[in-house]
């Protein structure tokens, strides 16, 4: 059994999404970060940085912090979504998602969706760089059906959530023809589906506008 601490963010839903995907037994502890529950003495002891998720997998007594860390785990442990032969190609991508794609629009979340008027510095700032990773997207896809390759893989799994926050972005998925294949091809995997309803079973994929 894995149990999840996690709260529904996009990098609480890379785990639960790829946990899905590999047909894993799985609870949900939920930590609520408008609480800082994620800084209580407890979860620290997990999480030295007091971030979600976290997983324990209980039969192997491991406990796993960072979303990509546990995404190579699962996918270690499962045998899926992680082929060998393709590892450097699928790490380049998973590192890119966890050090610049999810960061970016993280901080554009921030300014723009949660804080907009406090800083038109910011608000540009990360406008701009969300666009441009749009574009950069949209170009890689245009010459493969998945971000490493031709197989879906954790890459994938880890950028999905993220683009999926596409409505707070407010730079328009549907004009970027290749990154919008690809996040509906996506978007229709019945694990997917459910990974991404996690902690709210009325959740849905946004489309893509």
């Amino acid at each position: 059994m894995i149990e999840l601490f996690s709260a529904n963010t996009p990098n609480g839903k890379k785990i639960s999404i790829m946990l899905e995907e590999i047909s894993y037994d799985y609870k949900v502890t939920k930590i609520d970060i408008s609480n800082n529950e994620q800084f209580k003495e407890e979860f620290k002891k997990l999480s030295p940085f007091s971030k979600v998720p976290v997983i324990i997998d209980h039969k192997n007594n491991k406990t796993i912090f960072e979303s990509g860390a546990i995404l190579i785990y699962l996918a270690e442990q499962s045998g899926k979504f992680y082929d060998k032969k393709d590892r450097i190609e699928i790490n380049q991508w998973l590192m890119a998602q966890m050090g610049y794609v999810g960061p970016m629009l993280g901080q554009h979340h921030q300014f723009h969706h949660y804080n907009p008027g406090k800083s038109k510095f910011g608000e540009e700032r990360y406008f701009k760089i969300s666009r441009r990773i749009y574009q950069e997207l949209d170009v890689v896809l245009s010459k493969r059906q998945f971000l490493s390759g031709d197989s879906y893989t954790i890459a994938d799994i880890a950028t999905f959530p993220w683009i999926a926050r596409h409505e707070w972005h407010d730079i328009g998925l549907g004009n970027y023809k290749n990154l919008s294949r690809w996040y509906n091809e996506i978007s229709e995997r019945e694990a997917v589906k459910k990974g991404f309803a996690f902690m709210n079973k009325n959740e849905i994929v946004p489309k893509a506008n």
